[in-house]
């Protein structure tokens, strides 16, 4: 087979294939392509969330870990507690795996809290 027979066989197969498509398979494809685009956009705010709670979570480790003053620890120890109630109210309306992190992000919350509590 020639190249240029090759070719245009290739583009009638396409054109055949494409053809196929129904309109409702069509704007089912759409409705997938926003729900995808929503998907990527939560994707993105749980990222940043993880890494603002990494970041709380690295501060309120060293804060245990130092020889701070009772009233420093008293206020990280306040910031903690009202972290937990935030993410407690996340917790209830969470579904799925979100729920299932909110969840552990908890019970490092619980951890952190035991320790200041200790400290203090």
């Amino acid at each position: 087979m020639k190249r240029s027979d090759f070719k245009d066989y290739i583009k009638e197969t396409i054109v055949e294939l494409l053809s196929e498509v129904s309109p409702e398979e069509i704007a089912n494809q759409e409705k997938l392509n926003k729900e995808l685009e929503k998907t990527v956009e939560l994707e993105k705010e749980l990222k940043e969330d993880i890494e603002d709670e990494d970041a709380a979570d690295a501060a309120a480790t060293s804060a245990a870990s130092s020889n701070d003053s009772v009233s420093v620890l008293a206020r990280k120890l306040q910031d903690t507690t009202k972290e937990m109630k935030t993410v407690v109210n996340q917790w209830k309306k969470a579904e799925g795996a979100d729920k299932e992190r909110l969840l552990a992000r908890l019970k490092e919350l619980t951890k952190i809290k035991k320790e200041l509590e200790g400290l203090l």
